[in-house]
């Protein structure tokens, strides 16, 4: 039996969680990702912007290698997380993704009660000894997901009945429930109205305090809110990347002056 070559370290605040280092994806001969370099700090929310079609879902789905799942994707170059490779043939994906946990455009519960919906990957994983282990573990992951008191006194009643803001809080208390070290949002907040947008950015924001977080998002504004450090993708280039402010205020690249203006997008 073999080491794991991820296994769980103590990180200190403002680390490097995630590192890439001339990442290549293609989906069979088109080159969606082209030698991206960046790192991803730690307990930071880090944003991912740029038209559409620019790359930025490809590549966050490399942090989790959710592109394992699409037949005609390749993917080349080194990812670290911890300074461990996730490519290595020794990890299993699925160990990964407890690790590093991802919450998608459209929430997707599953279609079982709320409380099934947050201890299925802690059952999966083998975290409680307990009913009574799993209860406190499900109550936990749902105060952090800000919905535990809209919730508490249903945890029978189907996922699929909340409203679509409660969906996607749910969905995050379901990523979180496996203690990830990492959180990717693919979009959380395209299908919500505002009051939910509003919502989740704030729960983003508290999350951060425990975990990494990178966002896919299509509103600058978005990221200006709850971002620390932005990434600007365009035609499958990381064109820059850098502080927020920095980005939206005093971008160095012409290509990132015209998106956050408007000339392009």
């Amino acid at each position: 039996m073999y080491d794991n070559p991820l296994t769980k370290r103590q990180t200190l605040t403002q680390e490097v969680k995630f590192s890439a280092r001339g990442v290549n994806v293609f989906y069979g001969d088109s080159h969606a990702i082209k030698g991206v370099d960046v790192d991803i700090e730690d307990k930071t929310v880090t944003a991912f912007i740029g038209p559409s079609g620019c790359g930025k879902s490809t590549f966050l789905r490399c942090l989790n290698r959710m592109n394992d799942t699409i037949d005609v994707c390749r993917v080349e170059g080194r990812i670290t997380l911890d300074g461990e490779d996730i490519y290595d043939p020794r990890v299993d994906p699925v160990q990964l993704r407890a690790r590093v946990g991802m919450v998608f455009q459209k929430p997707n519960p599953f279609p079982k009660s709320i409380y099934d919906n947050v201890a299925y990957g802690p059952k999966i994983h083998g975290m409680a000894r307990s009913r009574a282990e799993l209860d406190e573990i499900v109550e936990r992951a749902l105060r952090r997901g800000a919905i535990w008191d809209e919730v508490k006194d249903r945890l029978d009643a189907p996922g699929t009945g909340l409203s679509g803001g409660q969906q996607q809080r749910l969905c995050i208390a379901r990523a979180v429930a496996t203690e990830p070290e990492v959180l990717l949002m693919d979009e959380p907040c395209s299908a919500l109205d505002p009051i939910a947008t509003a919502q989740v950015e704030e729960l983003i924001d508290e999350l951060r305090q425990d975990y990494s977080v990178v966002i896919v998002t299509h509103s600058m504004q978005q990221a200006a809110r709850v971002s620390q450090k932005t990434a600007f993708f365009h035609l499958g280039n990381l064109v820059e990347f850098g502080e927020t402010g920095q980005i939206f205020t005093n971008p160095r690249d012409p290509r990132t002056e015209s998106y956050i203006t408007g000339r392009i997008g």
